[in-house]
């Protein structure tokens, strides 16, 4: 369906929306102002209906129109009525903003997810630390004497085997063996798999 839109009145020769482009193209302000009066409403409508924003739908209007008054010498009167031309505009400018700021919801919610670091609780830390700190003097008790000190002198105070013997007195192959022996009790104790 082509229909002449008539801007000063119906009947008057050359206002059409091909001759108004036409004059747009020869830079005629007047001419592009009649072309804005007739397109305009259109134009916002079909944005408005792609991006459901009202301010984002009058920006986007703006820069189409702004579009047309540049490139008005691009259009061709054999491709096409100038209404679809200016609508074609329209909705590519539209599609691109949503494109545009859903590459910008993906880029951000990429980055939020990369900066997002584990939250640090300093108290369950400092709680579980005392829990196993205390698991382990309760299972220090089920040891032998001999067990818990060679243990407290090789684990705790850095003592090697024949410093253990040493200061305990005890051959140094009796501290291994307890020593030996003292683990595998703890981690029986304390519920750690072999």
């Amino acid at each position: 369906m082509s229909a002449v839109v008539h801007l000063s009145g119906p009947g008057r020769p050359g206002s059409d929306l091909g001759e108004l482009v036409a004059r747009v193209a020869r830079g005629d302000q007047d001419a592009f102002s009649h072309l804005y009066d007739a397109v305009a409403g259109p134009v916002l409508g079909l944005v408005r209906r792609v991006l459901r924003d009202p301010a984002q739908s009058e920006e986007v209007a703006q820069e189409v129109l702004f579009e047309v008054w540049r490139t008005a010498a691009r259009y061709r009167a054999e491709r096409g009525a100038v209404m679809p031309w200016v609508l074609t505009i329209a909705h590519r400018r539209a599609v691109d903003r949503v494109r545009a700021a859903q590459a910008a919801a993906d880029r951000d919610r990429r980055a939020a997810a990369a900066a997002h670091a584990p939250v640090f609780d300093e108290v369950a830390e400092q709680v579980e630390g005392r829990l196993e700190r205390e698991q382990v003097r309760r299972c220090m008790r089920v040891l032998t004497e001999l067990q818990r000190e060679s243990l407290t002198l090789a684990y705790y105070r850095g003592f090697t085997y024949p410093q253990v013997a040493e200061v305990l007195g005890v051959p140094l192959g009796t501290i291994k063996t307890r020593v030996r022996d003292g683990l595998i009790r703890l981690r029986d104790c304390l519920g750690v798999g072999a």
